[in-house]
């Protein structure tokens, strides 16, 4: 008798070991940010900066792991084919999860079903910047714009990748200037800034979070910001229709962190929560705006409302990639 209730006993016990792990508190263990970009690019500074308090808020190490190619599908496509556990994120893009929809004519995943958006990090905006040393010419628009209209292709602009959106806030611009410019892609922020300080390239549309240590070293130039008004952190840095004279243009993308699709509800109102308390704070806010000409969300966003903006950016993008006859296959 006592036999059998042993063995009854340990039966139910053991039955009822996956209920008490999958009611085991979220996180438990650490969780992954994964971004699609080499170290010193805009979205890996925003995701390492974004970690340390989040940690805290979560009780459980987050850790930074960039997987680099193909303009951020490789990260990508791993974060879609994850386990939708809440142990790993992806620190994405309007060119991620937006352009690269138009840009690439086969993708391993769907840019809006094989993911869940979790919250919006803030819009970038992208700045011309030269290198002062190996471009003294160039210290104005007007100077660009002669250079360019003097010498179809003759000047070059770096990208971060074909379709990037360091290589159409060029597009754009080149089409709305009614110039010729050849672009030339590098694999990331490293081999494109490179490739600007050593004078192998002549311009960067670059983005502001990755542009603004330069800036402020005396390494680069800017020019001129692709935005309608001027930013809190270049206030001497004129708008592309000041300093051009063309009509006013936006360039802007924004960063956003997506789950893979089918992430549980729970965690994902709570990293929502977390993310939009750590990034509407005080500090975050000066650190954002003031350090990367980084916009934040007006107001705390929620996944609904990204998902909107997102899509939205799909169509815009689509019509952009189009018009500057950018494809990647």
């Amino acid at each position: 008798m006592f036999r059998r209730t042993m063995i009854a006993a340990a039966l139910a016990a053991a039955t009822s070991l996956p209920a008490l792990a999958q009611d085991a508190p979220w996180p438990s263990r650490p969780v992954t940010i994964m971004g699609g970009f080499p170290n010193g690019a805009g979205t890996d500074i925003y995701a390492r900066r974004l970690a340390e308090p989040l940690s805290r808020a979560l009780g459980q190490p987050v850790v930074v792991d960039n997987r680099t190619g193909a303009g951020g599908n490789i990260g990508s496509d791993l974060v879609a084919k994850a386990r939708p556990d809440g142990y790993t994120f992806y620190l994405g893009t309007a060119g991620t999860h937006a352009i690269n929809a138009a840009l690439y004519s086969r993708l391993p995943f769907d840019v809006i079903r094989d993911f869940t958006p979790v919250v919006l990090l803030g819009d970038v905006p992208n700045v011309l910047i030269v290198s002062p040393e190996r471009r003294p010419n160039l210290t104005s628009c007007q100077a660009v714009l002669a250079a360019a209209r003097a010498r179809p292709q003759a000047l070059s602009y770096g990208s971060t990748g074909n379709g990037a959106s360091t290589h159409l806030a060029g597009a754009q611009f080149a089409t709305a200037a009614g110039v010729d410019l050849l672009h030339v892609p590098f694999r990331g922020q490293p081999g494109a800034m490179g490739a600007l300080l050593a004078g192998d390239t002549d311009l960067f549309f670059n983005q502001t979070g990755a542009a603004m240590g330069p800036i402020r070293q005396g390494q680069v130039r800017a020019l001129f910001v692709l935005t309608r008004e001027r930013l809190a952190a270049l206030p001497d840095v004129p708008t592309v229709a000041e300093a051009c004279g063309l009509p006013p243009m936006d360039t802007s993308t924004w960063y956003g962190l997506f789950g893979p699709a089918n992430l549980p509800e729970p965690i994902l109102r709570r990293m929502n929560a977390e993310v939009n308390r750590i990034i509407s704070s005080p500090e975050f806010r000066d650190w954002l705006i003031n350090n990367q000409a980084i916009t934040p969300p007006a107001a705390p966003n929620s996944p609904e409302q990204f998902r909107e903006t997102q899509r939205a950016d799909v169509a815009r993008w689509a019509e952009v990639v189009r018009r500057s006859g950018a494809r990647v296959d």
